[in-house]
């Protein structure tokens, strides 16, 4: 019994899970990294870790769904720029904030990683530099916005 446990939470952990993508043309204009328009500041929301990769984790901007992650995708958005913002995943027990003041004209980019939980992997997300963004986003592809498993 415990065998068929240990091979249930491998397979949930290694698996592929999928979103539904941004068409090409979009994608190749957000690996542009635009300077955001006038009031604007852009968010890159990534995810590209080795495990975890049969999970989605819903983020929100400011209590708004943006989308479903899984491993190897990214979020491009615009967001109010000269305030605050709250960005949140979902994890094991209770959503994990990271607040962000975002500056209009900068892009900002944000990992979300996957960490072993008690019953299901939980979720962090953590600010980058925009180097190491730009480069983890080379090789991602866009996810499409707007579809979030939890509802209000």
């Amino acid at each position: 019994m415990l065998m068929l446990g240990v091979a249930a939470a491998i397979t949930l952990m290694s698996g592929c899970a999928s979103v539904p993508m941004a068409d090409k043309g979009t994608l190749d204009v957000a690996k542009t990294f635009p300077a955001p328009e006038a009031g604007k500041a852009g968010v890159y929301v990534f995810r590209n870790s080795g495990i975890g990769q049969a999970l989605k984790k819903d983020v929100l901007i400011d209590g708004e769904c943006l989308g479903e992650t899984a491993n190897k995708v990214f979020f491009y958005t615009l967001v109010a720029g000269d305030r605050e913002h709250t960005f949140s995943t979902e994890s094991e027990f209770s959503p994990n904030d990271l607040k962000l003041v975002t500056a209009s004209g900068q892009n900002y980019f944000i990992r979300q990683s996957i960490k072993m939980g008690v019953f299901v992997g939980g979720a962090k997300l953590e600010a980058v530099p925009e180097a190491e963004g730009r480069r983890q986003i080379a090789s991602l592809k866009l996810a499409a916005h707007g579809t979030c498993s939890v509802k209000k």
